[in-house]
């Protein structure tokens, strides 16, 4: 059994394709909490939780005892074959745990590309429209509509089209970029005169913080103001919560923040604390508009995830974690102000949900930057992830768990890889 990371490198070239990207150079081994091993016995801090999946952190001692009380007595029968009651009360409190006092409902699948293409399938049933407007910048998942929705061409949407129709795009706002919320709304209200009428339009599709596209955090304006636009035209207001929910904002979904009661929410990651779960919570009448047999899929709402997450909702209140994200945010912004690198132009986010954006001194984007400071801080052992339409944004998504010494450390490693200009 190869135990070399060199080794594994060589193995995956020749066995997986190249459209798979790699942020590490190294094969993990075991994980805990927000610490990994590699298989040459390194230690890594974790400052990526899997893309933001394990807000819980890496095997939490309930959430693993959880699966393995699943286990032992079944793995899957297909929900929609022999149902079982653990789905049902996970609907019932991501019910509760949702914005808004009218009645949910829930469904649930696997991806948080899967949510995205459920969601856009209920807006359609329920509208009997078939226009969604999504926003620049916005990710929205690799499958055909999560690429239609996406905002970013290379390298999610490029070499794979034609993609599905009737899919609009306006600016996200960016006040390094000059786009304002009045720009944004301008641009919706001239893509209603001159692409598509209002009475298409099925939904618009928005992340309260955009994700991929570089933890740019939504105006609550620019929310309130869609929110009006969907009432005054019958359409849907869908957030996409896949990256910014439970307790990763500070709030248990980030839309809390702006006040807005969303029609669809779509969620994942972080809701089964690694076990592959995703779900779609919205108004009951519109959750209801889709045919008998329509939604579902063979894994969607597999017991062993359903367990992970009733776990995780239960660590969440427990440990305080909505709390501690605001605390473990406020350190991270203050340690990046203190010592702010030249190029940073902007520290954004909400919660723990915190980027770095690095331009030039003449204010284009500086990915060469970024990624040195994430090559060398994955050197001294500090696990980094990149964004940004440019690639030229640091997020940070550790563990909302991770121990207060075990975050001055990694914070230690990161001044020491920005302060380093090799």
């Amino acid at each position: 059994m190869t135990d070399l990371n060199q080794d594994w490198q060589q193995r995956k070239n020749s066995a997986i394709p190249n459209g798979i990207g790699i942020t590490c150079d190294f094969y993990a081994q075991r994980a805990l909490n927000a610490e990994l091993w590699d298989v040459e016995g390194r230690r890594y801090i974790d400052f990526a939780a899997g893309i933001a999946v394990a807000n819980t952190g890496h095997c939490h001692p309930r959430i693993v005892q959880a699966i393995r009380n699943q286990l032992d007595a079944f793995t899957h029968t297909a929900f929609q074959v022999a149902p079982y009651g653990s789905y049902v009360q996970l609907a019932e409190r991501i019910n509760r745990l949702t914005p808004g006092g009218h009645a949910k409902k829930t469904a649930f699948f696997t991806t948080g590309a899967e949510a995205l293409e459920n969601a856009v399938k209920i807006a359609r049933a329920a509208t009997g429209r078939t226009g969604v407007i999504a926003f620049s910048g916005a990710f929205h998942g690799r499958t055909f509509m999560g690429m239609a929705l996406t905002g970013k061409v290379a390298p999610y949407k490029q070499d794979f089209g034609p993609l599905p129709a009737e899919v609009y795009h306006i600016p996200f706002p960016s006040a390094l970029d000059g786009v304002t919320v009045q720009d944004s709304l301008k641009a919706l209200d001239l893509l209603f005169k001159a692409d598509i009428s209002p009475q298409r339009v099925a939904a618009i599709v928005i992340e309260p913080v955009q994700g991929e596209g570089g933890f740019n955090v939504a105006p609550p304006e620019l929310l309130q103001a869609l929110r009006q636009r969907c009432d005054e035209h019958g359409m849907l207001l869908i957030v996409d919560e896949v990256q910014t929910g439970f307790a990763r904002t500070g709030r248990m979904f980030a839309i809390e923040h702006s006040g807005v009661i969303p029609d669809l929410i779509t969620m994942a990651k972080s809701l089964a604390g690694g076990m592959p779960l995703s779900g779609v919570c919205g108004r009951a009448e519109l959750m209801d508009a889709a045919p008998r047999g329509s939604l579902g899929g063979t894994y969607g709402g597999n017991p062993l995830a359903v367990a992970a997450a009733l776990a995780v909702l239960d660590v969440i209140q427990d440990e305080g974690l909505i709390a501690r994200a605001d605390a473990l945010g406020s350190r991270l912004k203050h340690a990046l102000a203190e010592r702010r690198h030249p190029r940073i132009v902007e520290i954004r986010g909400l919660g723990a949900m915190v980027a770095a954006e690095f331009r030039r001194p003449d204010g284009h984007p500086d990915p060469d930057t970024a990624a040195g400071i994430q090559r060398r801080a994955l050197e001294r052992g500090l696990v980094l992830l990149t964004c940004g339409a440019y690639g030229n944004v640091i997020r940070f998504l550790f563990p909302l768990t991770i121990p207060d010494g075990l975050l001055d450390e990694g914070l230690a490693i990161l001044m020491d890889a920005m302060a380093d200009p090799a």
